[in-house]
């Protein structure tokens, strides 16, 4: 490294220097605070190096020719769509063998629990344990591929540079630089993704990056997509969650620019961050970071899911006529037939409806919800029995709503936390189920075009 040494600024161009930066344009003499200090470290550093380092003869570094490319105004978005392209295509095909063997081994419980000789405790552990809970057990795999990937890229260094190239991309369209972190983490989980926006300095900056973080994809809504893809579209599974995940950041900007234009009128700010240098990722650190988050996903598999299938298996058990009653007689049924007639322009039937209501408590609960309903209404394999209700394109409406309406309960609440509005948090929760509602309408509409 030498005195004339440059480090990248998100949200610009160019890359900074020991000048001036980050004034606003209608007042030269305002300048950030975390520009200042950026600015004056950097100086004492020129001020060492001037010092103690002189220049020898040029060379090219590996990490300078991978930067060239990856931080590449033209070439590092390109790249980063086609690493999460491949990163996700990667977590369909290699989960596809232990997928398949946990559901052997449910499948093989399942039998075993035929033995038990008292009905109503049959139908629990068959239909409400094993079929609700084991069911969802069954997405392990991909979710730990895809944590697998994560932690991978992010010890490599290339998430930040992902991070660099986004927030540029972003600041190009007059979006704030600080909301990338807090939208990145929505990938994961959006309560978190919420919290985060506390980063963001502007009081109208960070209510719009509260507002649209849960339109990200996270974590839960991964289970409904791999179900429905792996029904509806096998060959081309791994394209169509990818397409989800980058549908997903493309509404959360329309609606941070809509929402930049309409109800928040304010200017964007830099993100300034400190890019790490490549290394090679460690066994060690790589799967003790996949285990930690996936072992977040089997606690809540073992926790409210598990409650989750208790209360579901219960209301498709009972019903106004007693315990026991058929599945178009119980409590479960009346919910969705009361809710269908609004969700007929989208072509879902009650069972989805019914799956959709409960999918706010939390989004792995739509396959939950599936998975019993269709075990209790006939046995049938889930798959046969999504075909039976679904076509292709109505299951990718389905998967553009799931992405698109509030992700749960906990966010939700998150809302209210962070904004200390009801009005706000019910705003939120409204505009998620119209946007939902109208994105799913475009795709049954459009895809019955290209169909006929």
């Amino acid at each position: 490294m030498n005195k004339d040494s440059v480090v990248p600024v998100a949200g610009t161009d160019q890359e900074a220097t020991t000048g001036p930066a980050g004034q606003h344009d209608d007042d030269e003499s305002y300048i950030l605070p975390q520009i200042v200090l950026a600015e004056e470290r950097y100086r004492v550093i020129g001020e060492i190096l001037e010092e103690v380092y002189r220049p020898g003869k040029e060379r090219w570094l590996v990490s300078d020719m991978l930067d060239r490319v990856l931080l590449h105004k033209y070439l590092g978005v390109p790249v980063f769509l086609v690493t999460m392209w491949a990163m996700f295509t990667f977590t369909f095909e290699a989960s596809r063998v232990f997928s398949a063997l946990i559901e052997l081994f449910f499948e093989w419980l399942g039998t075993q629990a035929s033995l038990v000789p008292v009905p109503w405790l049959q139908s629990l552990i068959q239909q409400g344990l094993i079929g609700g809970v084991g069911f969802i057990l069954v997405f392990v795999p991909p979710i730990m591929f895809m944590y697998l990937s994560i932690a991978v890229l992010e010890d490599s260094g290339y998430l930040a540079r992902a991070a660099f190239v986004v927030d540029r991309a972003m600041m190009r369209i007059g979006l704030h630089g600080r909301s990338f972190i807090p939208l990145l983490l929505g990938f994961g989980c959006s309560v978190p993704a919420i919290m985060a926006a506390r980063t963001v300095d502007a009081p109208s900056n960070r209510l719009t990056t509260i507002l649209v973080a849960p339109l990200m994809s996270c974590s839960a809504r991964l289970p409904v997509y791999i179900l429905l893809a792996g029904v509806f579209f096998p060959a081309f599974a791994g394209t169509v969650v990818f397409a989800m995940y980058l549908l997903g950041i493309v509404m959360a900007v329309v609606m941070a620019l809509v929402f930049k234009n309409t109800l928040f009128r304010g200017e964007s700010s830099p993100l300034l961050m400190e890019l790490p240098t490549y290394q090679r990722p460690t066994v060690h650190g790589v799967f003790r970071h996949t285990w930690d988050r996936t072992l977040l996903f089997l606690k809540k598999a073992g926790s409210y899911l598990l409650v989750g299938a208790l209360v579901l298996w219960c209301l498709s058990y009972v019903g106004p006529g007693g315990l026991d009653v058929p599945l178009s007689e119980s409590y479960i049924a009346l919910l969705g037939h009361f809710l269908a007639p609004v969700f007929a322009p989208l072509g879902f039937s009650w069972q989805i409806v019914s799956a959709l209501v409960f999918g706010l408590f939390a989004k792995e609960v739509v396959v939950e919800s599936l998975s019993i309903i269709f075990s209790v209404e006939g046995g049938a394999a889930i798959g046969a029995a999504l075909t039976g209700v679904l076509t292709p394109v109505s299951a990718l409406a389905l998967m553009v709503f799931v992405l698109l309406y509030t992700p749960c309960i906990a966010t939700i609440g998150t809302t209210h936390k962070e904004t200390g509005s009801w009005a706000w948090t019910a705003f939120s929760v409204v505009y998620q189920l119209v946007l939902a509602y109208l994105m799913a309408l475009a795709v049954v509409v459009i895809g019955g075009l290209l169909v006929a």
